[in-house]
């Protein structure tokens, strides 16, 4: 069996689009994927880059961009309000909650299929009274987790969101998912 590791930030449009893509492209394949939340404004940080919500024309591509990918794919997308947004309590609740596919759609559903403000209390709640969480999303455990996801995307060179590494390579990006099938399904390519 083969282990990927997705890592993401619930903030990046593209994180919600390869997210649902993902079984898609591995269809038929033999994988295990460990979903691993990481805060995007610390990798960008680390790697002294702009947000690309922080560049005007280029956070309108991005917009009209995922809008029309989502609706190629036939995905519910609706652009939470406001946005960007901060995503440290949606990541923490991730972690919290265990960061399996079930939780990780949740979350992601959350922002990017049902819009409006993903940190509106009541919806906020309610997304935590569904996932219970067994540990404390605000705790010290908690955010020392998210922290040192973090700090290891950035040591293996993780530059952005969503990247998937696959025996040690990153494969970035939704359009990087293709990729990363071929090289699963060709090892010695």
């Amino acid at each position: 069996m083969n282990r990927l590791v997705f890592r993401f930030d619930v903030v990046s449009p593209y994180a919600y689009l390869a997210f649902e893509r993902l079984p898609d492209v591995l269809e038929g394949l033999d994988v295990e994927v460990e979903y691993r939340p990481v805060l995007l404004g610390a990798l960008l940080q680390h790697w002294g880059q702009k947000a690309p919500v922080d560049v005007a024309p280029k956070r309108d591509w991005i917009y009209r961009h995922t809008r029309w990918l989502a609706a190629q794919h036939g995905l519910p997308f609706e652009m939470p309000q406001p946005h960007p947004f901060s995503s440290l309590a949606l990541l923490r609740l991730i972690i919290a909650c265990g960061p399996n596919r079930r939780v990780v759609e949740a979350v992601l559903r959350h922002v990017w299929a049902e819009g409006g403000d993903p940190h509106d209390p009541a919806r906020l709640a309610a997304l935590a009274a569904t996932l219970a969480p067994a540990a404390d999303p605000a705790g010290d455990a908690v955010k020392a987790a998210l922290r040192a996801h973090t700090e290891e995307a950035a040591a293996r060179g993780v530059f952005g969101v969503p990247t998937v590494e696959f025996d040690g390579e990153q494969f970035w990006g939704l359009d990087g998912l293709p990729m990363l099938a071929d090289r699963l399904r060709n090892p010695t390519r």
